[in-house]
């Protein structure tokens, strides 16, 4: 059926048409701006003899990066270098959402501890964090922290299973079997909690989740690779961490941490104080009364702003060509520098950082809507 604006009385008079006039004149006038951006590009870029062009992503890229979660060769293509470049910004992007995630949360919740000592310790981290600038703080962790480490041949050596030097920091990990227990102790989880839900009794399976989390450690336990040195200078086994990495990791956790732990204070506070004396009547802990009634009622305000977080986390990671990590922006600067071609390289780099904040965006959004369906509000 087709659209049709029903008028009331003389058109100069009727609101909803205008409406739809100012909308396609601001349409219209976005439309033209874009034409006239390209157009302008464009023509630059023929005064320099150039074009809008992306074959040379198929040229061999020629440089070295100096970290790599997947196989690249100095011969492999331009194309190869980026993502390897985009693997290297995923996997700080993934292991430090998680891990401010749970730093925020556990600030956040110690800023109303009855412990004196954790409810300062929370607001100094806060208050120094916070007011001191990501890029200073990425530069102390890496030069006077880990550069500080010792040489590789006589590491730092703790708890029988962790080595600290200049080579990197080697931790126990699990091998490839451990993670396949993960995988299905997750799915199992989520089955669990669909029956729960189906049930209407959560409560009543709390038990099984216990049971599934212990089993899981013990397997993972079974699975671990140890490092060991070998000799001087040579350590085997287990996962190695850079330094470049592990400075790029602990600074933006610790950046984005102390903001998501106002945002956790935050949110507490928003629940109305009889919450907590309706729940003291009850006989409930202090810590009962926090997890179990506090906090599914903050998680309204908490979910999103910790959207917005974790979007600037994704978006500060490009500041890894600081600390000398290879990151997305830093292997997109040396395919600039090498093939000079700034409007596809930075388009590129806009589109993929766009991706992946939409990809944050959404998942936090459908969390919203899924605590809404669970009756948080």
């Amino acid at each position: 059926m087709p659209f049709r604006l029903k008028l009331q009385g003389p058109f100069w008079r009727d609101e909803r048409l205008w409406r739809w006039v100012w909308q396609l004149l601001v349409l219209l006038v976005v439309g033209l701006g874009a034409i006239w951006l390209v157009d302008n590009l464009v023509y630059n870029l023929s005064q320099r003899g150039l074009s809008l062009s992306f074959d040379w992503l198929d040229q061999s890229a020629g440089f070295n990066i100096g970290e790599s979660a997947i196989a690249y060769r100095t011969a492999d293509s331009y194309a190869r270098a980026l993502v390897v470049g985009l693997v290297n910004s995923l996997r700080v992007i993934a292991i430090g959402l998680i891990l401010t995630t749970v730093i925020g949360t556990l600030a956040g919740v110690a800023a109303f501890s009855e412990n004196w000592l954790l409810r300062q310790l929370s607001r100094g981290y806060v208050a120094v964090v916070r007011n001191t600038p990501l890029l200073l703080q990425l530069i102390v962790w890496y030069f006077p922290i880990l550069l500080s480490l010792p040489a590789a041949q006589q590491p730092w050596h703790w708890l029988g299973s962790l080595y600290l030097s200049k080579q990197g920091i080697y931790l126990p990990w699990p091998q490839t079997p451990g993670w396949l227990v993960v995988i299905l102790a997750i799915a199992l989880v989520l089955f669990v909690s669909w029956l729960a839900q189906r049930q209407r009794s959560p409560r009543d399976w709390r038990w099984l989740y216990g049971a599934i989390a212990v089993v899981t450690v013990l397997m993972l336990l079974t699975q671990l690779s140890w490092p060991q040195q070998l000799q001087p200078g040579q350590i085997r086994g287990g996962l190695r961490l850079s330094l470049e990495f592990t400075a790029l990791l602990l600074g933006l956790v610790a950046y984005t941490g102390a903001f998501i732990t106002e945002i956790i204070r935050g949110g507490i506070l928003s629940v109305p104080a009889g919450q907590w004396e309706a729940a003291a009547a009850l006989g409930l802990t202090r810590s009962q009364t926090l997890w179990q009634i506090v906090v599914p009622q903050a998680l309204r305000v908490i979910v999103p702003s910790l959207n917005s977080q974790y979007v600037g986390f994704a978006k500060n990671s490009s500041l890894a060509i600081a600390v000398g990590y290879p990151d997305l922006y830093a292997t997109a600067q040396t395919t600039l520098n090498q093939t000079g071609r700034p409007v596809e390289v930075f388009l590129i780099l806009m589109l993929t950082y766009l991706a992946i904040n939409a990809v944050i965006s959404a998942g936090m959004n459908g969390l919203q809507q899924r605590l809404q369906r669970w009756g948080v509000r």
